[in-house]
């Protein structure tokens, strides 16, 4: 199905493009959700006659997005859950925990504004694009941890998920440690008594 842009669409295309897209993306995503029109001879002409007033809106929402970007661009949020001792979550962050914890931090965010390249499944800190304007997005940190002082120490810079591993790692050493029979302690002096005993 060939549309007319009604704003810029990323990986498509400018305002007033006429492109070519499959036709479940423009029934499902572009026409409903007012960013493009069937690129029909009508509807070229109408956006044409709309497109001063078109230009004019783009450009105020651009301005109002770049303000907001200005306060939002490498801001830090917290979203705390329940992980295991590893620090992989039961469960993932969703785009709407995104929004919920800017919504709490006193930011205004619909949830399809927040981009998950990929599942945020772990503890630790996530960077998270934000799309303010098809022109304008902001980098924010989602601080995903277990508890508010897990977040702190974090946000500090420490690694809680390597920390723990390296906890593991001296528990098996101190284990192994134990297990050799030459270093057993006490066997020495179990032994030494039981020759004593044999003397007697």
């Amino acid at each position: 199905m060939q549309v007319v842009l009604l704003e810029r669409v990323e990986k498509l295309g400018q305002m007033g493009d006429v492109v070519k897209v499959k036709d479940g993306f423009a029934r499902n995503f572009l026409l409903p959700r007012k960013k493009a029109l069937r690129a029909t001879k009508a509807n070229i002409e109408r956006f044409e006659g709309q497109r001063a007033q078109l230009e004019a809106r783009n450009l105020e929402l651009k301005k109002e997005a770049e303000q907001v970007h200005a306060k939002v661009n490498g801001q830090a949020f917290i979203v705390l859950r329940q992980a295991g001792e590893t620090g992989i979550l039961y469960g993932s962050v969703s785009t709407r925990d995104i929004a919920n914890a800017m919504t709490d931090g006193g930011f205004s965010t619909a949830r399809n504004q927040a981009v998950l390249d990929k599942p945020i499944k772990t503890i630790g800190l996530h960077n998270v694009r934000i799309v303010l304007h098809p022109e304008v997005s902001a980098t924010i940190t989602i601080n995903v941890a277990r508890t508010e002082e897990e977040a702190k120490r974090q946000a500090a810079g420490e690694d809680l998920t390597q920390r723990r591993d390296e906890e593991a790692e001296e528990v098996h050493e101190a284990a192994e440690f134990f297990e050799s029979e030459e270093l057993a302690p006490g066997e020495e002096d179990e032994a030494a008594g039981d020759e004593d005993e044999a003397k007697e």
